[in-house]
């Protein structure tokens, strides 16, 4: 892996600017001027400090500090918002536990129809064992691919929360990046306009990842569930034991130019391709098409608790020519612990003092 220049992580918005947060209760977002609103307060500290970033409900018109609520809301949302009493949509509708379901959503290849019948992965790790050197695995460390679980039943467990999440969010799954009509074209994604350079994915490392995508095609998982958490929303936490440089996954969605999104309110966008020319910078959105690296958290990078927190890494790389991003374990993992790592790398656009 590369040095940490190499790591780009969440682009997301910039934090909300003064006197553009506050929200009449018009569905279209209508930004409204502080002044207005001089004398609101939060309804869960109290304090009516920080009025950039208190957050009005669209049916009480009671106001909530972004960072005040739980989870976390790092920008306004987008459409209609309705504070905690208001909501209407409190119970969390999962997806149901039917093989058969998950199969078809996650569009799993099956060479049976059994998931317990699909191909064993220390088959095909043996067949990545075979083409490998041992002269090169002491020069440097290789990715890992990740070990699925055993359990079938545990699989379709894990699968099921995942599904259950990005049905909540709205997106369906997908485990590449995708290019729509109307955004940037695939010839965009050019690893070599990278404005400073980016590392070469090697040809063993390229397989694993490959294999990595292989296995979850036909059903072999990874160690991962998708929990809620009142205070942290959504989060991702391991299944299994998971060994330091182990593929975890890669970050996808659909790619756009980042020109195009720079008044998108979504979250989760990721830095793709930063290039001498702004025009033809490229950025990951998973609003629409997601898959598991949505939902891992990021760490409050303000504070020493917070940064140690931090178990993943995220790494560009120049896969065949186009840029792709990974999110790789960067020691290793206990069963139960949550996935975390930085959202900001060298751009530092995203808040996160307030991140639990």
């Amino acid at each position: 892996m590369g040095s940490s220049t190499t790591v780009v992580l969440r682009r997301r918005t910039e934090a909300p600017k003064p006197g553009r947060t506050l929200r009449n209760r018009s569905n279209s977002r209508k930004m409204v001027e502080e002044d207005e609103y001089s004398d609101t307060s939060c309804d869960k500290c109290g304090s009516g400090e920080y009025p950039a970033q208190l957050l009005l409900c669209d049916k009480c018109d009671r106001g909530v500090h972004l960072f005040c609520l739980r989870p976390i809301l790092a920008s306004v949302p987008k459409g209609s918002w309705f504070c905690p009493s208001c909501d209407d949509n409190k119970n969390l509708a999962k997806f149901p536990l039917v093989q058969t379901k998950i199969v078809d959503f996650f569009r799993i290849q099956r060479p049976s129809n059994s998931i317990n019948e699909f191909i064993p992965v220390k088959d095909c790790q043996k067949k990545r064992k075979r083409g490998s050197s041992l002269v090169v695995s002491k020069k440097r460390r290789r990715l890992l691919p990740f070990n699925p679980t055993k359990d079938p039943t545990r699989r379709l467990e894990q699968m099921t929360s995942l599904a259950t999440a990005l049905l909540a969010a709205g997106a369906d799954f997908s485990n590449e990046l995708t290019y729509m009509p109307g955004m940037a074209p695939r010839s965009a994604n050019h690893a070599a306009l990278e404005r400073e350079g980016m590392q070469v994915l090697s040809k063993d490392d390229t397989e694993t990842l490959q294999l990595c995508k292989n296995m979850m095609k036909q059903g072999e998982w990874p160690p991962l569930m998708v929990v809620f958490d009142p205070k942290e929303g959504f989060t991702v936490e391991a299944d299994a034991i998971i060994k330091d440089w182990t593929i975890i996954t890669e970050y996808v969605g659909d790619v756009d130019y980042l020109n195009n999104r720079e008044a998108d309110d979504g979250d989760s966008m990721m830095t793709l391709l930063t290039t001498n020319d702004p025009s033809k910078d490229l950025i990951i959105c998973p609003d629409k098409h997601s898959n598991i690296a949505r939902f891992i958290n990021g760490i409050n990078n303000h504070t020493p608790a917070g940064k140690k927190k931090q178990n993943v890494k995220c790494v560009r790389f120049d896969v065949d020519g186009e840029c792709r991003v990974l999110l790789v374990a960067n020691r290793d993992i206990r069963k139960g612990e949550r996935l975390y790592y930085d959202y900001n790398g060298y751009e530092n656009e995203y808040p996160t003092a307030h991140f639990v």
